[in-house]
């Protein structure tokens, strides 16, 4: 039985999706990143979000469990074939969500962003506007920027740190960020490329035989992990010399120290990538996110 037959005969077995597996297609883990990234961009803004608490917590709720959820469910909708065979217990090709409804449940929440979003204004709508334009694009035909180990990642990591971080500072100053703002938002957003690509390392195998060209599919695991330890690592290191630059040198020193955390988790990962990237993930990247947070706090009294 192919792929394609064993994903309908599991749809035929039940009509409504399971409830558990509803909350798991919008993978609640993986909406941190923007929500961290929004809350950096209110930070680094340098305004006081006294008297806008409703659109600080608003634009959190959007950027996670609604825009980024309903990328996941995209994702998942658009992925199925490859889930298949990688992850079949996966909510849509395990059958727990049949026929059509992964689909339904992401354009519902496509619309239900777009409403969030506009009760933030005209930056809020605008940047929810390219990151719902950004997941369909990273996930579904034509584009299917997931295809290139290049474009999909490069551009998973703009909409989860860059767009969110720049969206936080305009819609609390009610405004266009700095120039050193959207700066530092872009190079963490460039940054998270190298987090994206590790993330396609559980699905080497069904990236491979769907012809999803992802850099441990095209460079293998070893070369792949060192290109991801890379760009994750340069940006940082930009980072610093700007912070040094600004006069910010306390805060300079404390992102070097977590790059130089990084750098020794990277040492770990690199000698079996495969095997220690979930580990790297849950050490190195929370090194990457709190720096983050240290670069907004320097960046409060920065260009304003």
């Amino acid at each position: 039985m192919s792929v394609t037959d064993n994903l309908h005969a599991q749809a035929d077995m039940r009509r409504w999706p399971e409830p558990r597996a509803m909350l798991r297609l919008i993978k609640p883990v993986t909406w941190f990143p923007p929500m961290w990234a929004y809350l950096c961009g209110v930070v680094s803004s340098g305004v006081s979000p006294s008297g806008q608490w409703f659109f600080v917590i608003l634009g959190v709720v959007l950027a996670g469990p609604i825009v980024c959820g309903m990328s996941q469910a995209a994702n998942d909708w658009c992925d199925r074939h490859v889930d298949a065979i990688n992850e079949p217990d996966r909510p849509i090709p395990s059958g727990r969500i049949p026929g059509r409804w992964g689909l339904y449940i992401a354009l519902a929440m496509t619309v239900l962003g777009l409403a969030v979003g506009y009760q933030l204004g005209p930056w809020g709508f605008g940047a929810t506007i390219l990151a719902v334009a950004a997941a369909w694009a990273y996930s579904a035909e034509p584009f299917r920027a997931k295809k290139s180990g290049i474009w999909g990642p490069g551009l998973c990591g703009l909409a989860y740190e860059t767009l969110p971080w720049i969206t936080g500072a305009a819609v609390v100053a009610a405004g266009a960020p700095t120039a050193q703002n959207i700066l530092i938002a872009v190079l963490y957003g460039l940054g998270a490329h190298g987090i994206m690509t590790l993330n396609d390392f559980k699905a080497i195998e069904g990236d491979r035989q769907m012809g999803l060209r992802s850099l441990p599919v095209v460079l293998g695991a070893d070369r792949a992990a060192r290109v991801a330890c890379w760009v994750m690592a340069i940006p940082q290191v930009v980072v610093i010399g700007l912070l040094f630059f600004w006069d910010k040198p306390f805060h300079a020193l404390g992102v070097t120290v977590l790059l130089a955390v990084q750098v020794a988790a990277m040492r770990v990962l690199l000698r079996d990538p495969e095997g220690k990237t979930p580990w790297y993930q849950g050490v190195g990247i929370l090194c990457y996110i709190s720096g983050m947070m240290i670069a907004a706090v320097a960046l409060r009294s920065i260009g304003g």
